[in-house]
């Protein structure tokens, strides 16, 4: 086991499990996802952010195996979601999500280089089962950490 710090947290980080970041401006969207995913012990929340430039940078940090986006999020630093799309150079699988189910999302996800796009009322039903889909057909790669002195 490992220490990450993330903000005010500590994050424990076990070899064996998904690394997962979870970007998405809503609280309540965030908290109803780590209550899903924090009954899978395969997968564990290793940061959450709430804008496009802290997804970046926390990808960078933090070198999760899957983010989980949220497409639609508003960035108050101009950022837009095209240039999201380094997430996916660095190693991450991107796992796209929004509330709008619509061609708009789907061509936005598809230009991202996301994996797969779900819709954010069924995460409850689908997300895990992804995750999971992801790691078998897609073999995602142990974490490698950058270790800071």
């Amino acid at each position: 086991m490992s220490e990450v710090q993330a903000g005010s947290n500590v994050l424990q980080i076990s070899n064996s499990s998904i690394k997962v970041l979870l970007a998405d401006d809503s609280e309540i969207v965030r908290r109803g996802i780590r209550q899903l995913l924090a009954a899978e012990t395969e997968i564990e929340i290793v940061g959450e952010a709430v804008n496009f430039a802290q997804t970046i940078r926390m990808t960078r940090d933090l070198n999760p195996q899957v983010v989980i986006l949220d497409l639609h999020m508003p960035d108050e630093n101009n950022i837009r979601p095209q240039e999201v799309k380094s997430l996916v150079t660095l190693g991450s699988q991107l796992l796209a999500i929004s509330i709008w189910n619509e061609k708009d999302s789907k061509e936005l996800a598809e230009s991202l280089g996301a994996d797969v796009l779900l819709d954010k009322m069924n995460l409850a039903s689908t997300l895990i089962p992804t995750i999971m889909q992801l790691k078998r057909e897609r073999g995602i790669a142990p974490a490698f950490r950058k270790t800071k002195k």
